[in-house]
């Protein structure tokens, strides 16, 4: 029997990159986003995340969702690492215009620029975004 057609070999790992530009409270989208990440991890995928437009908000330090009756979950970014996701970019552009920097997230992020995030999002197998 040939390697080519044994089936015990391992599956082929995906590269997939979450991106997220909806603000983190109002709706469950961002919510849901750091849900499907932290299941592709535990698959053992290649994760990476974007944050883009209003999906800077969600990394940044401060919230207090409480104030709209929502759960804060923006603490469950720290846990990223913990499973194996270190690939985590922001869009300056995105951060720049809403009066954001680095040192105003919970998280350490690569901050890129768009075409540098426009050319990294085309060599991903997978792209999601919400």
């Amino acid at each position: 029997m040939s390697a080519e057609s044994d089936n015990s070999a391992e599956p082929k790992v995906k590269r997939f990159m979450y991106v997220n530009r909806k603000a983190p409270h109002g709706t469950v989208y961002a919510l849901e986003v750091l849900e499907m990440v932290l299941i592709s991890a535990m698959f053992e995928q290649d994760v990476h995340i974007a944050f883009l437009d209003d999906g800077v908000f969600q990394v940044k330090k401060g919230q207090n969702p409480a104030v709209l009756e929502m759960k804060d979950f923006s603490k469950t970014y720290r846990a990223l690492e913990g499973y194996g996701i270190e690939k985590v970019f922001i869009e300056k552009e995105s951060m720049e215009e809403r009066g954001l920097s680095a040192d105003d997230l919970i998280i350490p992020v690569e901050v890129i620029g768009r075409e540098e995030l426009g050319a990294l999002m085309e060599s991903m197998d997978v792209v999601l975004s919400a």
